[in-house]
């Protein structure tokens, strides 16, 4: 292989073009169907103007279309940058502006979206990207957004293989994750990076061609690079998972038994949600071989039920933040955990990964006790979109190494080494949390109050649980004189600007917020407050 990750769909065309690549609902695309539509988009779009390193942004709903988009904007020798079609117009707008992207690919879904979003970006920098409909020609005529081209163009192009110019060290994708001054981070990612983790998660997990993977996370969560490259690797079969599924736990585990899926990768508190509603049956989804999680902690009793429903499979608990590129370190549970209460580890490094906790003076901690949590290895990030301070701040040089650019990256979590040098997750230091999976800045969430008229000044929290969301959201504010706030405008002001997964579901209103004797915000009285009160605190 040369590295590159679309590379595979072509191999795999060539030796089984009729094999199903990709499903979803009644849609099923081959190899080969997969390897000629990918080319034709990448012919288009370096038709189009598009060449090596240009970014091209998406906003499309999770489809065979999506797939089909990411592998041709590969093919095109560019970077691919998924953007979430929930997002608010002005987040969406901020990213894209950041990226630069030659090329804006939606479909007819997402065209009121697309039109606030260019709105937007057309009065801020009076440019636009090329804008390219990824339906027929019939879903753009429904927008004013002017499109340059459409996939009804994609006929008249070749589909001989593309001469790539792009390497293994180039960049493959940019995600964005939130950011505590507001504006989210885009965490760049090499052909490298990914490839290395799909050579080894492939291998371990014994991965071949008579597999079916689930594709459950959206294509900006990093989660969903495995799902993509990981099936196109082994030539197994992708089924999306459709996400209205997600709050439907017996019509989800009714899809995988449908799918008969055997691999299964998702953050955990989906699967703790659906263990809450017990809609799976002892010795259920036959056909399913290994369960993966990543992004959170599972919570231990919601493990326990999954075990003892299903003996026959293998579960194994990934961790890795997206700048360490999808995971770092897996545990295989060797046995169903006995007491509820039993800490799972984060367990040990992937093949060319390590872990390291360390002091405040980068020194490793003695075993058994707690330090921060260092990544160093193949899965590190180059660092952030054109974002050099911040890149400097948690990318550092390995002081253990001599050489200046073995890197280590400050992950924000707290761990510790336990017994057989297997590593334990013990927590944030800062304000980040997951909550249904995404990665949240509380500080972003602060940010966007602070715009919000008759709000004099706010703090937001969260509270563990283990329920679905993995965390609530809090927030306390203090109106402004004479103003009239309530949770309910509070919310729909926030919405403007923030997703709806990051809008704090509980509210409370003070004359003024606790501060310690620094005259800081005092956090922990804050979360007692929520804790303690919780029928007042709405």
């Amino acid at each position: 292989m040369t590295g590159l990750l679309h590379q595979s769909v072509r191999e795999q065309a060539e030796k089984r073009g009729e094999a199903v690549a990709v499903a979803m609902n009644e849609k099923r695309l081959t190899y080969g169907e997969l390897e000629q539509s990918s080319t034709r988009l990448g012919r288009l779009l370096r038709d189009a103007g598009c060449k090596k390193g240009d970014r091209v942004c998406f906003l499309l709903p999770k489809s065979p279309v999506a797939v089909e988009t990411i592998l041709g904007i590969l093919k095109a020798d560019c970077v691919y940058v998924p953007l979430d079609p929930s997002s608010p117009a002005p987040r969406l707008a901020g990213m894209i502006a950041s990226c630069e992207p030659r090329c804006l690919l939606a479909t007819g879904p997402t065209a009121p979206r697309l039109e606030d979003v260019c709105g937007i970006l057309d009065h801020a920098t009076g440019a636009l990207p090329s804008i390219g409909w990824m339906d027929p020609a019939g879903g753009r005529a429904k927008s004013p957004v002017r499109a340059t081209f459409s996939v009804s163009d994609l006929a008249g192009y070749s589909t001989e293989p593309l001469h790539y110019r792009s390497t293994a060290d180039d960049p493959a994708y940019i995600l964005f994750t939130s950011g505590s001054t507001g504006s989210p981070k885009g965490v760049v990612i090499t052909h490298s990076n990914a490839f290395h983790f799909v050579q080894w998660a492939t291998r371990y997990f014994g991965i071949g061609p008579s597999d079916r993977l689930s594709g459950h996370s959206p294509f900006h969560f990093d989660l969903s690079v495995f799902d993509l490259f990981g099936t196109f690797a082994s030539g197994a079969q992708l089924h999306l998972v459709p996400p209205e599924l997600n709050l439907l736990p017996s019509k989800l585990v009714d899809f995988m038994r449908r799918a008969e899926l055997t691999q299964w990768f998702s953050v955990p508190s989906l699967l703790a949600y659906v263990s809450k509603f017990d809609v799976l049956d002892f010795n259920d989804l036959p056909t399913l071989k290994r369960l993966l999680w990543c992004g959170e902690v599972f919570p231990t009793p919601a493990l326990i039920y999954w075990m003892r429903r299903l003996p026959h499979v293998t579960f194994t608990n990934l961790y890795g933040p997206t700048e360490a590129t999808v995971a770092s370190s897996f545990y295989t549970v060797p046995e169903c955990p006995h007491e509820p209460t039993r800490e799972i580890p984060i367990g040990t490094p992937c093949d060319g990964e390590g872990l390291l906790v360390l002091n405040e003076a980068l020194q490793p901690v003695a075993n058994g006790e707690e330090g921060d949590l260092y990544i160093r290895g193949v899965g590190l990030s180059p660092g952030y979109w054109r974002d050099p301070d911040k890149t400097r701040a948690v990318f550092l040089s390995d002081p253990a190494r001599g050489d200046p650019s073995d890197r280590i990256y400050k992950t924000g979590d707290r761990a510790r080494i336990g017994e057989a040098g297997l590593v334990y997750f013990r927590g944030r230091t800062d304000f980040q949390i997951k909550s249904r999976g995404h990665r949240i800045e509380l500080g972003e969430i602060e940010v966007a109050l602070a715009t919000v008229e008759g709000v004099r000044e706010s703090a937001v929290v969260a509270i563990p649980t283990e329920g679905f969301e993995g965390a609530v959201i809090c927030c306390a504010y203090v109106p402004a004189s004479s103003a009239q706030v309530t949770p309910s405008s509070l919310r729909k002001d926030l919405g403007k600007a923030l997703p709806q997964y990051m809008l704090p579901s509980r509210w409370t209103a003070m004359d003024a917020l606790p501060r310690n004797t620094s005259g800081k915000i005092d956090r922990r009285r804050l979360m007692e407050g929520f804790r303690l009160e919780p029928d007042q605190a709405h």
